[in-house]
């Protein structure tokens, strides 16, 4: 069996449950009954503005968002679920910066919880840089089961891995 390699900072009790349904084909099962269903953010524009509608309820004053888009080029295999870029550039005797996230295509077929982390995750890039105490108990006031997801969207690429089929249709 191949390594836990999205779950190597969990106990050795959790992998050893996670092992335990590997084993017996029923990690997929579980993940579909905890997440019967996708998501129907299937466009940038949709997904920019579920971003939007995210930011505008928990960081207003934070810095805008000027592009969101889901992106093939982003690889899971990289670590990168989604990704938050600073673009700086110089007008005139000022400093200007554009914010952009990117979220992995992989998880256009995905349940909503999965997409609400990663949007909240890049979100909360915004105004907590690194990933720190501060940063996690923003993205935790934005969506208090971020931990929950975060560890279910982990056995979901674990599933992946080991399967190589997605769980969830496109609706």
């Amino acid at each position: 069996m191949q390594p836990l390699k999205y779950l190597g900072a969990y106990s050795d009790q959790t992998l050893a449950q996670v092992t335990q349904l590997i084993e017996q084909n029923k990690l997929g099962d579980v993940l579909k009954q905890r997440y019967p269903a996708a998501h129907d953010v299937r466009t940038d524009r949709a997904l920019y503005d579920y971003v939007q509608d995210l930011k505008s309820e928990f960081l207003r004053n934070a810095d805008p968002i000027n592009k969101v888009a889901f992106d093939g080029k982003l690889h899971v295999i990289q670590h990168a679920l989604g990704l938050h870029t600073t673009i700086s550039r110089v007008q005139g005797n000022k400093l200007k910066s554009k914010h952009e996230i990117r979220v992995a295509t992989v998880f256009k077929d995905a349940p909503i919880e999965f997409l609400r982390m990663i949007a909240v995750h890049e979100l909360a890039h915004v105004k907590e840089k690194q990933h720190g105490k501060a940063f996690y108990k923003l993205c935790c006031y934005m969506e208090p089961n971020y931990h929950q997801y975060e560890f279910d969207l982990r056995l979901y690429l674990t599933e992946l891995d080991i399967s190589g089929k997605r769980l969830w249709n496109a609706t």
